[in-house]
């Protein structure tokens, strides 16, 4: 089954830290493009972070460049997102998505607030 499942989500206080896990199963991982999204209350999804199969390169998004780091495991299928310093702006549902499929998980919710 093509899936991907996130983990990860908390309540967090602003400064705190958190790392969301992506468990992807159904389809050729090493090779494909992974990218993290965010979705805040009344706001579009936006583009947090991007790294490549095979090479690992990453890419980010402005508002998160600095803090957040995103890795890949491709022996265990997974895609990470580390978050550190963070913001009650960060609140949001976070998605994995596998880019060249298309595919996006259920989402994982991310709330910063004191």
């Amino acid at each position: 089954q093509v899936q991907l499942v996130e983990s990860g989500g908390d309540l967090v206080q602003p400064g705190g830290s958190l790392r969301l896990s992506c468990a992807a199963s159904g389809f050729t991982f090493s090779g494909s493009s992974m990218s993290w999204y965010r979705q805040a209350p009344g706001k579009e999804r936006e583009f947090v972070a991007r790294i490549t199969g095979l090479l690992k390169k990453t890419d980010y998004a402005d508002s998160v460049k600095g803090r957040f780091t995103i890795s890949r495991d491709n022996g265990k299928n997974m895609v990470y997102l580390q978050m550190n310093s963070l913001k009650p702006e960060d609140t949001a549902v976070y998605y994995c998505n596998a880019d060249a499929l298309g595919l996006t998980g259920q989402g994982t919710q991310v709330t910063v607030s004191s």
